[in-house]
């Protein structure tokens, strides 16, 4: 079974033969893939009326467990942003109704983000969504193979490990 990238890598091999064009015939699949991912990430999000930011945060929250909240600095952790970015993404969640503010009983400086009633329900259809998004992605392979690619896939990744693996991530 042939694709795009075989044409492109026979074009590269014509032209560039004295490279080694291995790496070539991995990552340009995967950016493929990638891309088609993005388009079903985005159109599951969009189906339950949140975007991609959005989602990342309700999504840090739901998967804390009952009752469903963390601080700002447990979100910026969770989702990789600046502390100014968080502040904005929760002061949009919250003009929205998806989470809501509290003061920390344990710092009075502080406050504690958590995911309403209408947050969790938001988040809860964006992420069934998304993985029936994704499994039509991984249909076309055994479940074999799906498990060895996400093997290959984990062994690949691992130099770039997040240090505390027991902190949950996407």
């Amino acid at each position: 079974m042939r694709d795009d990238v075989d044409t492109l890598l026979e074009a590269w091999g014509r032209e560039r033969g004295d490279l080694d064009l291995a790496p070539v015939a991995v990552f340009s699949r995967v950016t493929r893939l990638a891309r088609h991912l993005e388009l079903a990430r985005r159109d599951a999000f969009a189906a339950h009326g949140i975007e991609q930011w959005e989602f990342d945060v309700l999504a840090a929250l739901r998967r804390a467990g009952p009752p469903y909240e963390l601080s700002p600095g447990r979100l910026l952790r969770e989702t990789l942003v600046t502390s100014g970015t968080m502040t904005n993404r929760v002061d949009r969640l919250s003009a929205r109704g998806l989470v809501e503010r509290y003061p920390d009983p344990d710092d009075r400086r502080g406050v504690i983000v958590r995911l309403t009633v209408e947050g969790k329900t938001a988040v809860d259809g964006a992420f069934t969504a998304l993985v029936d998004a994704e499994r039509e992605l991984l249909d076309v392979l055994p479940e074999r193979e799906r498990k060895k690619l996400a093997s290959l896939l984990r062994a690949l990744l691992a130099p770039y490990a997040d240090p505390n693996p027991d902190s949950p991530t996407r």
